[in-house]
C-alpha cells in the first residue's frame, strides 16, 4: 500500500467547495440583513424619508470612511500574531489607531465640521442634515468598536476558531434586533435616534463577544513568544499600508454617490430609497464576497480551479435569478412596501432602480473567484489596481449623470454607475490575471517559490478583500 506521501491527491469536487462556502456565505448574508431590518423598522417610526435618507447618505458612508483604514486589521492580526507578544505590540497599534480615528469622528458629529461635509462637500438636502448629525454622534463607538472586534478576530482565525466570528456576527444581530424592538415598543422615539444606538450597541457587543472568544480560546493557543525578534514598527507600516489603502478606495465612493444623488432628480426620494435597494443588492452579493476565501484555500488543490469556476457560475446564477425576481415581478413590491414599509411612492422608485443592479450579483462571485486566484498566486498589485480603476470609473458616471442626466433618478443613475464600474474592475481582473496565466507555467512556479524561500512571512501574507465588502464593516 503506498503511504500518504505517494498517494495521489484527491481531486476537488463542487460538493467540497460549496461545504467549505456555504457557512461564510451564511456569515456574510447575516450581516447583509442589517440594512434591510435598520429600514423596515424606521419606517415604522417617527422621522420619515429625510431620517431614511440621512443613515443612507451620511451616518453610514462618513462612518465607514472614517474606519476605513482600520478595516484590514483582521488580515494584518491573522497573518501576523504568532505569539502573546506580537499580539500586545499589534493590539497597542489598534488602540491608537482607534484612538486618533475616533477623535476624527467626534471632530465630524460634534462640531461644525458636520456642517461643512454634509452641505458644501456632499450637498445632501437641508433637512437631513440634523438627523444626520444625530445620527454620527450616536455611532462614537463604531470605530474603536471594529477596529478591536476585526483585530480578535483575526486572532481566531488564525487558531482555527472561525466558527466563532459567525457567533459573533449573530450576536451583533441580536443586539440590534433587542434595540430595535425597545424603540418599536416605545413608538416617539425617532426613527435615526434608535437606528444609530441598534447599530452601536450591535459593534460594542460583537467586540466585546471577539474579545471574550480570545481569551478563553486563543489566548490558551498562543506561546509567550518565539524566537524571532519582534516586528519592527516600519516593518509593519510597509505590511499594512498596502492592505489599508484597498478599503479606503472603495469606500469613498459611498459619499460620493450621495453626493450625485443630492444634484439629481428627486434627491430626497433618491436618498430615502437607497438603504433599502442597496441593503437588497448587498444580500444579492454576499455569497460572492464569501467565494474569495474559498479560492485562495482551494486553488492550488488537484482539480480545484475547475470545480471553484463551476460552483461560481451556478452561484452567480442563483444570486441573480433571486435579485430578477425581486426586480422584474410584483414581489419587489411587496418587499418594499409591505416588509420594508416604504411609502407608495418610495416602494415605486425601489422597484423601478432595482433592474439596474442585476449584473452586480454575477460580478461580485467573478471579481472573488478572480481576486481568490491572485491571491493564491501572491500577485495582489492587480487588486490594488482595479480598485482604483472602479474609483475612476465610478466618479467619471456619476459626474456625467450630473451633467447630462439630470432628469433621471438620482439613485438609477448611481447604480448604473456602481454597476458599469464594477464590469470595469471585473474585466482588468480578468485581463491581469489572463496575462499572469501566460508563459511558462514552470518558470513562473519556480520563480515563485524562490521567492518565498527568502521572504518574510509578514510580506508573504495578504489579504484581499472584495472591494464592496467592507460596507459591512
Amino acid at each position: 500500500m503506498p503511504d500518504a506521501a505517494t498517494s495521489p491527491a484527491v481531486p476537488v469536487t463542487a460538493r467540497r467547495v460549496l461545504t467549505l462556502w456555504w457557512p461564510l456565505a451564511g456569515s456574510w448574508l447575516l450581516m447583509g440583513v442589517e440594512m434591510p431590518m435598520l429600514t423596515a423598522a424606521m419606517t415604522r417610526m417617527p422621522g420619515g424619508e429625510p431620517h431614511l435618507a440621512a443613515i443612507g447618505a451620511l451616518v453610514y458612508p462618513l462612518s465607514i470612511l472614517i474606519e476605513a483604514p482600520i478595516i484590514m486589521l483582521l488580515a494584518a492580526s491573522t497573518a501576523l500574531v504568532k505569539d502573546l507578544a506580537t499580539h500586545a505590540r499589534l493590539l497597542r497599534f489598534a488602540h491608537l489607531a482607534s484612538l486618533v480615528l475616533t477623535v476624527v469622528h467626534v471632530a465630524v458629529a460634534f462640531t461644525p465640521l458636520f456642517d461643512v461635509v454634509a452641505l458644501d462637500v456632499i450637498g445632501v438636502p437641508p433637512e437631513i442634515v440634523e438627523p444626520g448629525r444625530v445620527g454620527m454622534m450616536l455611532m462614537t463607538p463604531w470605530t474603536w468598536s471594529i477596529a478591536y472586534r476585526r483585530f480578535q478576530q483575526g486572532v481566531l482565525i488564525r487558531c482555527g476558531r472561525s466558527d466563532l466570528v459567525g457567533i459573533g456576527t449573530i450576536v451583533r444581530l441580536v443586539a440590534n434586533v433587542l434595540v430595535l424592538l425597545v424603540g418599536l415598543s416605545v413608538g416617539t422615539w425617532p426613527g435615526i435616534v434608535v437606528a444609530a444606538t441598534a447599530v452601536s450597541c450591535g459593534v460594542l457587543a460583537e467586540a466585546a463577544w471577539a474579545g471574550w472568544c480570545f481569551r478563553r480560546t486563543a489566548r490558551p493557543r498562543l506561546p509567550p513568544g518565539t524566537e524571532e525578534p519582534p516586528i519592527r514598527w516600519r516593518a509593519f507600516a510597509a505590511f499594512y499600508t498596502p492592505l489599508a489603502f484597498t478599503p479606503i478606495l472603495t469606500i469613498v465612493i459611498q459619499p460620493i454617490g450621495s453626493w450625485a444623488m443630492s444634484k439629481m432628480h428627486g434627491p430626497l426620494q433618491s436618498l430615502a430609497a437607497w438603504p433599502a435597494v442597496y441593503g437588497i443588492v448587498f444580500l444579492s452579493r454576499s455569497a460572492g464576497f464569501a467565494f474569495n476565501e474559498v479560492v485562495v484555500s482551494l486553488a492550488g488543490e488537484p482539480g480545484g480551479v475547475r470545480a471553484l469556476h463551476r460552483v461560481g457560475v451556478g452561484i452567480a446564477a442563483v444570486t441573480t435569478s433571486l435579485l430578477a425576481l425581486l426586480a422584474v415581478t410584483p414581489l419587489g413590491g411587496i418587499w418594499f412596501a409591505h416588509v420594508s414599509g416604504l411609502s407608495e411612492e418610495l416602494a415605486t422608485l425601489a422597484c423601478a432602480s432595482l433592474p439596474f443592479a442585476l449584473a452586480m450579483p454575477v460580478y461580485s462571485v467573478a471579481q472573488n473567484y478572480l481576486q481568490g486566484l491572485m491571491v493564491h498566486d501572491k500577485r495582489t498589485r492587480p487588486i490594488t489596481e482595479a480598485v482604483v480603476l472602479y474609483l475612476l470609473v465610478c466618479t467619471l458616471c456619476l459626474l456625467a449623470g450630473v451633467r447630462w442626466l439630470p432628469n433621471l433618478p438620482g439613485i438609477q443613475v448611481t447604480l448604473i454607475a456602481f454597476t458599469v464600474a464594477g464590469l470595469a474592475q471585473t474585466f482588468f481582473l480578468w485581463r491581469s490575471r489572463l496575462s499572469s496565466a501566460g508563459g511558462n507555467g514552470t518558470s513562473r512556479s519556480r520563480a515563485r517559490a524562490h521567492r518565498r524561500t527568502r521572504t518574510p512571512a509578514a510580506s508573504r501574507v495578504v489579504g484581499a478583500p472584495s472591494s464592496s465588502r467592507e460596507t459591512g464593516a
